[in-house]
């Protein structure tokens, strides 16, 4: 019994993936500084070793990612932010 196209069911549909559009969360939240005293907030743009996540994978800005660069950079001058870790998150 060979089966055609239109006779192939399947138990859940086809996940079509919509692609989210990457936003500036700083543009949308108007937010003009970025505080390199807020570890909490400077943790959601490092990975779980530590490293700085690129512009492509958290939609940032490129006048915002400087920011944030900066920001982590000093963080972790006064050791607020550990330079490298096994599990950050």
């Amino acid at each position: 019994m060979a089966q055609t196209a239109s006779e192939i069911r399947y138990l859940t549909p086809l996940s079509v993936e919509i692609k989210k559009k990457k936003y500036c969360r700083f543009r949308k939240s108007r937010i003009k500084y970025v505080d390199y005293k807020d570890p909490e907030f400077l943790k959601k743009f490092l990975n779980e070793q530590g490293k700085i996540l690129p512009r492509r994978v958290t939609g940032t800005s490129l006048k915002f990612q400087r920011k944030v660069s900066n920001a982590v950079k000093r963080s972790r001058h006064i050791a607020m932010l550990p330079y490298v870790t096994d599990l950050m998150k």
